[in-house]
């Protein structure tokens, strides 16, 4: 919203010293982001913007600063809130502590089930979170051909949201085969959002191809995994968003590239990342403090964590502490712990009574989960088990292998082998359009007995079950329609951990200290099952992920994601 008249001279007498600042943050040590030097000083706020540094000021309002360092507030470039399993306002009260006063969001998760009232919904929690929660408007619902979805989103209905305040442009473009190969409603939607941000999606894509894709307007990317694919992509023009969430840990391989020097063309990003996570590690704080452990320069790491972050998204009110900028200030101890002692979000001091205060929004999709009750033999996959296609778990990564296996069978019908970590994996489709079942195996899970089941299965959210036994697989499906969607791990018959998220099947309607303590007991419950992986229900959800290789599955069977065909498996 455009300052008044009153308001910027009400600033410029704040700034100069004229009248007590509205809030003075006393006695601080302010990090320089231009040359990463620490400065004893004050700062002034006015509303909701800084006026004052480099002096000392008057308040009507004083934080008491005790000599901490004061940051800018992070901003996570690229994320999606319901992979937090909680609701956009639960999600500001989970991570604002953190210090993280901007999150640029993609609802592609719930629009895949709900279409544009997941828009609607989003904006609405935008408009009431403490936090700036800017959306980025979904780009490809349904993400390919090769799955159902729960809805389909065209150009038109995409241009109804463009301008809204809340609304930076247009999310990560997954399919960059169709953008490659000039498919009309491809070009549509790039067209209506030309001049506005356009997320990138494109793992692994270099060389011609990717000038081709970055000639469409396309500015970043959170999908590079290697240093060379991150290099090329950043001297071509774009930022890449460096990634560290629940899943997808990319920090290592991208961390020597994060200088002082090309900290500019560098951001931070979580993509997913539950509360159980947050609590253990941090969020944008914890990136800072892995990346500097790791080696990189402070005044890089806080450099992209904020400035670089703003101005990738054009986002020029912010990103540092200087006067004119909004007021997002993070008080932290030292530079290398980032430990978050107090925030100020938009001039607020962060406190439970600011998130107490906030409106509510009605939660929406409670009646998402239309799956059709299975049973065992509906997961039987027919065949010798001769050269047997199976996904390749890779831990730390949303990359899978695409391996060959021999695998035992007895009467027609190929049997998952605990003695080779491969277990069976199966979709249901869980939209009412079809009750479509995707079959095949999957090895790296370490599972020797039961299934595990999530309703969260990027990106059209069907069904997507992992287990040793097809009873055990069917129980736990059966068992995520009367919850309304979620987790759960079942041995024996008996369900043995579960967490519901009815809200479309993907978020909680509880508070996220809930959701967090619910998590531990379903982790306890999968290691109870052999289960290795450190965070195997959100590597369950990217097994059905046909947009990144190299073999996945869908309710429509398994995919070769570098020929974006189906490889068989459904039925």
């Amino acid at each position: 919203m455009a300052a008044s008249a009153e308001t910027i001279a009400r600033r410029i007498a704040q700034g100069r010293g004229l009248e007590p600042a509205d809030l003075v943050i006393r006695d601080v040590r302010l990090l320089d982001l231009v040359t990463g030097a620490l400065t004893e000083t004050d700062i002034a706020v006015c509303g909701d913007t800084v006026v004052g540094t480099y002096g000392s000021y008057e308040g009507r309002a004083v934080l008491e600063g005790r000599g901490r360092i004061a940051v800018p507030g992070f901003i996570d470039t690229h994320l999606h809130v319901e992979s937090s399993l909680v609701t956009p306002l639960e999600f500001d009260r989970c991570v604002l502590p953190h210090g993280v006063t901007t999150a640029i969001c993609d609802p592609h998760e719930m629009a895949n089930v709900l279409g544009t009232a997941a828009f609607d919904y989003f904006l609405a929690c935008a408009e009431r979170t403490i936090m700036d929660l800017r959306v980025q408007l979904s780009s490809c619902v349904p993400a390919t051909h090769l799955e159902t979805a729960g809805a389909d989103i065209p150009a038109a209905d995409l241009l109804r949201y463009r301008d809204h305040p809340k609304v930076i442009g247009l999310a990560e473009f997954m399919n960059f085969p169709g953008l490659l190969g000039a498919d009309p409603g491809c070009l549509a939607k790039l067209a209506g959002f030309a001049g506005r941000h356009v997320d990138g999606h494109a793992p692994l894509l270099g060389g011609l191809d990717l000038n081709g894709y970055a000639a469409a307007g396309i500015r970043t990317d959170h999908e590079a995994t290697g240093a060379a694919e991150a290099l090329e992509k950043i001297r071509k023009g774009m930022t890449v968003l460096i990634r560290e969430g629940s899943v997808s840990k990319d920090l290592a391989a991208l961390a020597p590239l994060l200088t002082v020097e090309a900290s500019p063309f560098l951001a931070f990003c979580t993509d997913d990342r539950n509360p159980l996570d947050v609590a253990e590690e941090g969020h944008i704080d914890g990136i800072i403090r892995m990346a500097i452990a790791r080696g990189v320069p402070p005044l890089a790491a806080y450099r992209s964590a904020s400035l670089t972050a703003a101005r990738a998204f054009g986002l020029r009110d912010r990103g540092m502490v200087a006067p004119g900028y909004r007021a997002d200030v993070v008080l932290i101890d030292a530079l290398d712990a980032c430990a978050v002692s107090d925030v100020v979000s938009a001039g607020r001091v962060v406190g439970e009574a600011l998130f107490a205060a906030r409106t509510a929004v009605p939660p929406i999709g409670l009646d998402s989960m239309r799956a059709r009750a299975v049973a065992a033999s509906d997961f039987t996959v027919p065949g010798d088990g001769r050269s047997t296609p199976v996904i390749g778990v890779v831990p730390g990564r949303i990359i899978t292998e695409h391996l060959t296996r021999d695998l035992p069978s007895a009467g027609g019908a190929v049997r998952p082998d605990a003695a080779q970590d491969v277990a069976k994996v199966c979709v249901v489709e869980r939209h009412g359009r079809n009750g479509a079942i995707g079959r095949g195996f999957v090895h790296g899970f370490g599972m020797e007995r039961g299934a595990i089941a999530s309703s969260v299965g990027h990106d059209s959210h069907n069904v997507c079950v992992v287990g040793l036994d097809d009873a055990d697989m069917a129980a736990a499906v059966n068992h995520l329609a009367t919850t309304g969607g979620g987790f759960a791990v079942v041995e024996g018959g008996v369900v043995r951990a579960d967490l519901p998220l009815p809200v479309a099947g993907l978020m909680s309607d509880r508070s996220h200290e809930e959701v967090r303590a619910a998590l531990l007991p379903l982790r306890a419950a999968a290691r109870a099952l052999g289960v290795t992986l450190p965070e195997p229900f959100l590597q369950v959800a990217f097994l059905p992920l046909p947009v990144i290789p190299h073999l996945k599955i869908t309710d429509r069977g398994l995919v070769d994601v570098d020929r974006m065909a189906l490889i068989g498996g459904s039925g």
